[in-house]
């Protein structure tokens, strides 16, 4: 699936263009790969799969990125693989509207939530 970011996902631009795949055997784990550089690839999991409990609140400007009719967007995190365990950025999730592919990683504000919380305490 074609992701389109409205402006590129922090530390990425200027790519907007990715795609969006399920990791085979892996409910619920996804690549998102840059379109112009497949080099550049990040690793998500859907957030009510992994992180249930996980509930942002975004702001109305956040809520009207991707326009006033979303009824099903999909919640993403960023999963960072790393030796001492999975952290994932719960700070930032992705937004995705699965009828259009565009999609936004929207930085919440006033939240205690962590750009690195692992995994396995997040669950």
């Amino acid at each position: 699936m074609r992701a389109a970011f409205v402006t590129p996902p922090p530390g990425l631009a200027p790519l907007t263009d990715f795609h969006l795949e399920q990791v085979q055997g892996a409910d619920g784990l996804f690549t998102l790969t840059a379109a112009q550089d497949t080099t550049v690839r990040l690793f998500l999991l859907d957030a009510a799969t992994y992180v249930p409990q996980y509930s942002p609140r975004f702001s109305d400007a956040q809520r009207d990125v991707l326009g006033p009719d979303v009824p099903e967007a999909h919640l993403f995190v960023v999963a960072n693989p790393g030796a001492g365990g999975t952290t994932v950025n719960l700070a930032a999730p992705i937004v995705l509207d699965p009828s259009t592919g565009r999609c936004a990683q929207l930085i919440l504000e006033g939240t205690d939530y962590p750009l690195r919380a692992s995994l396995a305490q997040a669950a």
